[in-house]
C-alpha cells in the first residue's frame, strides 16, 4: 500500500511546491526593495494612474494679501499742534478772543487769558466744523479761524480799553496838553513833555467823526447835559465847536461796541475827575493818528 501526498484532491500543494512559493515571495520583496520601487494602485478603469513622486518638498501655496500684513495700512496722521490752551496767556490768546468774537461763538471781550468761556468758544467751533472739540487751540482749528475773520484792529483786542498808549505826537511835547491819540485809543495829559497821567477814550462814529488838529480847551463844565441829544456830558471840557473831553457811563458799559457823537469819552470817572481839576480854560488839545 502507498502513502499519499499531505492533501488530497485536485490542485493540493506539497510541502516542497509551499516552501517554493516562500522563496518566490521573498526573492520579490528583495528585487522591490533594490529597486526602489512603490506599489501601483488600479482605477476603476484598470488603468495605473502617474507615479507618486517622493523626496520633494512640496510648493507652499501664495497666500492672499489679507494674509500678510495689508499693503494699505499707512500709519495714522499725527495729531495738530496745540498753540494755545486753557490757562495760557499773552496778545496771541487776546487775538484768538476777538476774532472769535467777530464769529460770534466768544461774547465776551478779550482778556488775554485762555478761561473757561474761551475754551467753550473754541469747542462750539470745532464742533460746528466736524473738528475734534478738545478745546485747544490746534493749527487746524487756528487756520479755519483764520480764514473766516479779519485782524483785530486795536479796538477789537482791547474792547474795554487797557491798550498802551501810543507815541506823543511832537505837537504834544511842550507846554500843557491833551494828547489823545486815535490809533491807541489813549489820552495822555503831559505837562511840558512829561506825561501825568493816561487813560482810554473813545470816539465819534463815521457818521459823527471827532474833528483831528490842535485845539485848546475854551470851556469847562462839571456837570453839563447835551442840548443835542440830551445826555449827561460829566467833567466836560470843550475843545472845537460842540466837541469836548468827557466822562461816559455808556462808555464804561459797553467800551469800544459803541460811539460817541464826535466828543472824547472817557470811561474811568475817577481819572477824568482829576483831570478836570488839573485842565485850564487856554490848554492845548491835539488829537492825531
Amino acid at each position: 500500500m502507498r502513502t499519499t501526498g499531505a492533501t488530497g484532491g485536485t490542485g493540493g500543494t506539497t510541502a516542497s511546491g509551499t516552501t517554493a512559493v516562500k522563496r518566490s515571495l521573498a526573492a520579490l520583496v528583495a528585487l522591490v526593495a533594490v529597486s526602489g520601487c512603490t506599489a501601483q494602485a488600479v482605477d476603476a478603469h484598470g488603468k495605473t494612474p502617474p507615479p507618486t513622486r517622493t523626496g520633494r518638498t512640496a510648493t507652499p501655496a501664495p497666500t492672499s494679501p489679507s494674509a500678510s500684513t495689508p499693503q494699505d495700512d499707512k500709519p495714522a496722521a499725527p495729531a495738530p499742534k496745540v498753540l494755545w490752551s486753557r490757562g495760557d496767556k499773552g496778545t496771541d490768546v487776546r487775538e484768538l478772543q476777538a476774532r472769535l468774537h467777530q464769529v460770534a461763538w466768544l461774547i465776551t471781550a478779550p482778556t488775554g487769558t485762555y478761561d473757561a468761556p474761551t475754551v467753550d468758544a473754541v469747542k462750539g467751533f470745532q464742533g460746528k466744523r466736524g473738528l475734534p472739540r478738545t478745546g485747544d487751540l490746534d493749527t487746524v482749528t487756528w487756520e479755519r479761524l483764520r480764514k473766516m475773520t479779519h485782524k483785530p484792529a486795536d479796538w477789537e483786542l482791547y474792547p474795554y480799553g487797557g491798550q498802551p498808549a501810543a507815541a506823543p505826537d511832537p505837537r504834544c511835547m511842550t507846554g500843557r496838553v491833551l494828547c489823545v491819540s486815535k490809533g491807541s485809543r489813549t489820552l495822555r495829559w503831559m505837562i511840558d513833555g512829561k506825561t501825568v497821567s493816561t487813560m482810554d477814550v473813545r470816539f465819534g462814529s463815521q457818521y459823527t467823526p471827532t474833528r483831528e488838529g490842535v485845539f485848546s480847551v475854551y470851556f469847562k463844565s462839571r456837570y453839563h447835559v447835551s442840548t443835542i441829544y440830551h445826555t449827561s456830558m460829566p467833567y466836560a471840557m470843550f475843545f472845537s465847536g460842540g466837541q469836548a473831553v468827557h466822562y461816559s457811563p455808556d462808555f464804561a458799559a459797553r467800551g469800544y461796541y459803541g460811539a460817541s457823537h464826535g466828543c472824547v469819552n472817557v470811561r474811568d470817572e475817577g481819572k477824568i475827575a482829576t483831570l478836570f481839576a488839573q485842565v485850564r480854560t487856554g490848554d492845548k488839545v491835539v488829537v492825531y493818528w
